[in-house]
């Protein structure tokens, strides 16, 4: 059976962990990956060698031909499964320890794109990580280069991007169809970004934290786009959007996973003003970034599983754990460990709220065939389509099942972590071939996972099966 499935993207949330608001100091980088309503996009999780990395590439939406820079590293990526739209690579970590998230759809205003119109035959989210992960040894070099390619090839949709090395995270958002800005995220700082244009100060004296395409002043003099009073750049403001659309499909995104990391602090989810970045209550850590990416706004009046509130209020807000997730990385480059160990991919497949993250070390030559080897084919022997399959299945009889996602979460991320842990005190101690002990390490947990998940989909099953409609009570 082959399934219903397109790959044009119109929804993603991102969270980026600066190194100080992290648990153990890591720069961390999280984004959901969300295929257009009605559509779903199987997708695979690979490493992309130096002699498969294509010299010239082609983007197969726009066409656009470009000649890639010599020399570029391994990397890991999570591509399509098919590819009839082009590649689509969307996050990974280098050799370098950089990692690129790429990307989350946002908006603009009729008045940027008066000012420069999309370029239909420029570069797109199908192609930006497989043009500059290879490419970058940090994350600053990462925004210079694609900064480059958008001045030189303009875009054909408004993105933002995620960059991060083990010291900073750099995120850039496109203006219009050549133009650019890019701000350092604060390290005691987390950012939610939720497909709205989200920068707001923007300084053009401060090298050292803001990056813009080469006439972005003298472009915004020029047609007039600073709204502010006093003479300072709110960049959301300028360039961004504040329609209907956003109150209810994506500032309320951000607020929840605010009001979760600092609850401290009141905000309406349907307002303008939610900050781009915002300092947590707490440190921030790997189980928190998924529990706020998996989230349907529970324990408020907007979740669609919940019992506050009514039918109305909860279909009021697009969730961020959504039917149509294709998949949720966690990139961590970690510090205090030997450079070898210190990229570690967190992946997940389909729906958040009813799958677990598995956590792969990068420096790798392959990744384990569970993850990899996805295909259009519905089945059983494939993780993608056994973990969309299970969230099917449970949607309907989520009080029910809902214990076993808790359960199923606790044991596969605690083993996850253990995994980290002892093979990180291994190769600290000393091993002959590191790649080859963190593949299998790698082996070791994705079997561990696809056991426990084979088993989860069978308690979903069995409890679904009883609660059919048309079960009865008295047996034969």
């Amino acid at each position: 059976m082959v399934a219903n499935v397109k790959k044009f993207y119109s929804s993603c949330t991102t969270i980026l962990v600066g190194k100080a608001a992290s648990y153990d100091g890591s720069t961390i980088v999280a984004r959901t990956e969300d295929s257009a309503n009605g559509q779903f996009a199987p997708k695979r999780f690979v490493v992309v060698t130096p002699e498969e990395q294509p010299k010239i590439y082609t983007s197969v939406i726009s066409g656009v031909t470009i000649t890639l820079p010599e020399n570029p590293m391994r990397y890991t990526s999570v591509p399509n499964a098919i590819l009839d739209d082009g590649l689509w690579a969307e996050a990974g970590i280098n050799d370098a320890n950089v990692a690129v998230s790429a990307t989350e759809t946002i908006t603009t205003n009729e008045r940027v794109l008066g000012a420069d119109p999309m370029v239909p035959g420029g570069i797109g989210e199908e192609d930006i990580t497989t043009i500059v992960l290879p490419y970058m040894h940090s994350a600053r070099e990462g925004v210079e280069l694609l900064g480059q390619y958008l001045e030189k090839y303009g875009t054909y949709e408004h993105n933002g991007i995620a960059f991060s090395d083990i010291d900073e995270i750099w995120w850039l958002e496109t203006i219009g169809g050549h133009h650019w800005i890019a701000k350092r995220v604060p390290d005691d700082a987390y950012v939610t970004n939720p497909n709205q244009l989200g920068i707001q100060e923007f300084r053009f004296d401060d090298p050292d934290n803001y990056m813009a395409a080469s006439d972005l002043e003298e472009w915004v003099a020029q047609y007039h786009l600073n709204l502010s009073l006093d003479g300072t750049l709110n960049a959301r403001d300028a360039f961004g959007s504040h329609t209907d659309k956003d109150h209810h499909y994506n500032t309320p995104r951000a607020w929840y996973i605010q009001k979760k990391l600092t609850p401290t602090m009141i905000q309406d989810p349907m307002s303008d003003d939610i900050p781009w970045s915002n300092k947590p209550t707490r440190k921030i850590t790997i189980e928190d970034v998924n529990d706020v990416l998996s989230s349907h706004y529970q324990d408020t009046p907007y979740d669609p599983y919940g019992k506050q509130g009514d039918e109305q209020t909860r279909k009021t807000f697009r969730p961020i754990g959504i039917n149509r997730n294709g998949h949720l990385s966690i990139l961590q480059i970690r510090p205090n460990v030997p450079a070898e160990i210190a990229g570690v991919q967190w992946l997940a497949y389909s729906s958040q709220p009813f799958n677990t993250m598995v956590p792969f070390y990068t420096n790798v030559g392959t990744t384990p065939a569970a993850f990899a080897n996805t295909t259009a084919a519905v089945t059983t022997d494939s993780f993608y389509w056994t973990n969309r399959i299970i969230a099917a299945l449970a949607s309907p009889v989520f009080d029910e099942t809902v214990a076993l996602f808790e359960d199923y979460t606790e044991s596969t991320m605690a083993a996850g972590h253990l995994l980290l842990n002892t093979t990180d005190a291994a190769v600290i101690a000393g091993v002959d071939d590191v790649q080859s002990v963190l593949a299998t390490a790698n082996q070791q947990i994705a079997d561990a996972v696809v056991a426990e998940t084979q088993q989860l989909l069978a308690d979903v099953l069995f409890t679904a099966s009883n609660l059919m409609a048309n079960h009865f009570s008295r047996n034969d």
